[in-house]
This record gives C-alpha cells, structure tokens and sequence, in this order.
C-alpha cells in the first residue's frame, strides 16, 4: 500500500468515527439538481417559484454564456502557450456554476471574484479581451469594477472573502431603514466567488465569523471542484463544505454544480435571502475542474485519467445541449453559436496582441496615492540603471571601448 493509499484510507475511517460515534447522522446535505446529467428537466416544487420563468429562451442564452466562457477559456490557454500572457487560470467544467449564479445577480448586486470567474466576468458585462490585460502583466485590473458591479480579480488566496463581507456591511448601512417591499425591490447583495482549497484559508473562516454576527447580505459561493491545485478536496475537510455554515448559524445550500438551471435558482434563492435582511448564505456548487489549476500547472502529476473521464458524460454544456436538442432546438442554433464564438476568438485575439505595453515606470506611480519617499528613491535607481545603457552603441560595446 502506498503513502497516498493509505492517507486516503485513514481520512476514510476518521470521516466514519466522527458521523456514527459523536454525531449519528448522515452528514451528505440534500443534493439539488434540476437537469439530470442526460438532459432531462425534473420538477422539484421546492424549487419552482425560481425557475417558472427561465423558458427555453433563457436556457439558450445560458448555452451561448457557457460557449463563450469555453471558446475564452481555450483561446486564453493558446495565448499562454505561445507566450502572449504570463499566465491563464483556466475554468473549463465550471461554465454552468460561474453562467448560472451570475446571472442570477442584479445589476445593483456588486461580486468578488477569485482569478478564475471569468464566466462571471461576462454576464456583468466585461469586455472579453479586458480580462486578459492581467494575465499579460500589463495592468493591475482590466476593467472598470464600479460599473460592472464586479470587482478585479484578487490573487491572493481567499483575501476576497473579506473583502466581500466587509463591503457587504457598507451595504448593510446604506440600506437601513428600507422596508421588505424596497429591498426586495431595491436592495444590493454581495457575493463571495472561492473555491474549496481556499475554503482551509483563515480569511474564509473569519469572514463567515463577521458576516454571521452582523447578519451582513452576501453570499458565500464556493465551486467545489475537487482539488486545491495537488490536493484533492477528501483531504482537505472531514464533512462536507455545505455543513459549515450550521457551525456560524446561517443558511446553507448544495447544489450540482454542472447543472445550470439548478445553480441558478439556488442562487436567486440566496440572493433573496441576503437582500431582504435574513443574512449570509452559503452555496456549494460540486464540480469539476476539467483542466490544469493554472497554465503554470501538470495535473497529470496528481490525478488519473480515469478520474477526469468519469466526469465526461457530466460536462455541463454536454448536459444542457442534450436537454435543447430533445426540446426542439434545431443544429442551426449550435451553428450560429459556434460561429459566433470563432468570431469572438479572432476578435479577442487580434485585440490583446494590440494592447499597448505600458513603460515600467508607470508602475512606480500605481504604488500609493500619493507621493512616497521609498518609491521615490526606487524610482530614481531605476533611472539610474536605464541611463546606463544609453551608452551602448549598436554593436553591444559602449563609446569608450569604441574610442580604445
């Protein structure tokens, strides 16, 4: 027996004292899923009062989302490869999780995205390409967060979730005093994008920990998608992630995260709840990350293949596909999408190989507000070692060499 092996095998008899001997229940929550892996649509009353109005015109618009989210995904891992972004932080498997709560929110909602929602990122609006000056090192953010609603990418692992709560209570006090009718009609949640490797970071903790004492509007949205770059999730927690909102006393769902109908009505669900006063909520979307954890990433090195295939036939676009086709939706809707989606990729590409590259020196003025002595000194350094060069002359030898 290996190491791994028997890791796993101990995880396994520890997750089976803890349910049986302390607390005798079956801690698996309620699994909601409203569009089986073959296609077909469920009925669930519960259910029912978020998902009357999403007709089959909505769920195609779902698929051309979940397309471009895809055909961006693709484009943006080509560019790394060939060296025209420093890095890209693929989604594929996650389109339905990021396409259905996204839009789920209102434009008065403002979200807190890790560096992977990039699905998110186009149903609030963002311009495609814009998402890519970050991964090219040319920018801090890419675009405008207060007219989108949706703010820049955070890279520091789980820092968002504080972020978010902490913006939440903001919103928390410029509400005060509205009635049920104007929230319901008026008010503004938050919501917290993290996944279940970040979900073992302190700032998920303490943010849960400040949102459930202040009752603050957000929801927390976490896209289990199994592994925390090289560690797979079983090793990461003993329950399931849906049971930890019981322990800071708020709401929690969980949801088939490559179910698109399903995750976005938990999502208005949620939503409903924070902007009406009733507090945070958390969501557990169970997916699947199809691909590397970055570009910098090999996860051959630490799953199978046999793993990824059994999450094949699960794919969400797969899913949703089949349920259009059996309800009608002819091949010339797939065609127009994907000549849509080429058209997307040739445009994005021409746009991000035209960015500008902004001079180096930019960068020392994006540190403080204001002038600082240390960025200062910095920056004069750096002018210094630049003059340096100016010397050279074309054949790499400086004047003085020349004149010898």
């Amino acid at each position: 027996m290996s190491n791994w092996e028997y890791r796993r095998g101990a995880r396994n008899v520890s997750r089976r004292v803890v349910d049986t001997e302390l607390t005798g229940t079956d801690t698996q929550a309620p699994f909601i899923q409203l569009l089986s892996p073959d296609g077909t649509r469920r009925q669930d009353p519960a259910w029912e009062r978020y998902t009357r109005d999403v007709d089959l015109e909505t769920l195609r618009g779902f698929y051309r989302d979940m397309a471009a989210t895809r055909r961006l995904d693709d484009e943006g891992t080509a560019l790394q490869r060939q060296g025209q972004l420093v890095l890209w932080v693929p989604l594929k498997g996650q389109e339905a999780a990021q396409i259905g709560s996204g839009r789920a929110t209102v434009p008065q909602d403002y979200l807190f995205p890790t560096y992977r929602e990039h699905g998110v990122a186009i149903t609030r609006g963002v311009q495609i390409a814009e998402m890519l000056r970050v991964f090219r090192g040319i920018s801090h953010g890419g675009w405008d967060p207060t007219s989108t609603g949706f703010h820049n990418y955070t890279m520091v692992l789980a820092a968002q979730t504080l972020h978010a709560v902490g913006y939440a209570m903001g919103v928390q006090r410029d509400q005060k005093g509205w009635d049920q009718e104007r929230l319901a009609a008026e008010g503004g949640a938050v919501m917290a994008y993290f996944g279940d490797g970040a979900s073992s970071e302190g700032d998920v903790h303490e943010s849960m920990v400040f949102a459930a004492s202040t009752q603050a509007p957000v929801v927390f949205f976490c896209q289990n998608n199994q592994w925390a770059i090289s560690v797979p999730f079983e090793v990461q927690s003993r329950v399931p992630l849906v049971n930890r909102a019981a322990g800071y006393g708020f709401p929690a769902v969980r949801v088939d995260g490559n179910d698109v109908l399903a995750v976005h009505a938990v999502t208005r669900w949620a939503l409903e709840c924070a902007r009406t006063g009733q507090g945070p909520v958390l969501i557990e979307a169970v997916t699947y990350r199809r691909g590397a954890h970055t570009t910098a990433d090999d996860p051959t090195k630490y799953r199978s293949r046999n793993e990824e295939e059994d999450w094949d036939e699960r794919d969400p676009m797969l899913r949703l596909e089949r349920h259009l086709r059996a309800a009608g939706t002819g091949e010339d809707f797939f065609a127009a999408v994907k000549e849509e989606t080429d058209q997307m990729a040739a445009e994005l590409r021409a746009t991000a190989m035209a960015f500008p590259t902004p001079a180096l020196e930019e960068s020392f003025a994006n540190v403080y507000a204001a002038p600082h002595p240390l960025v200062e000194e910095e920056l004069a350094f750096y002018r210094e070692y630049q003059a340096g060069f100016a010397d050279a002359s074309t054949d790499g030898t400086t004047e003085q060499e020349d004149a010898k």
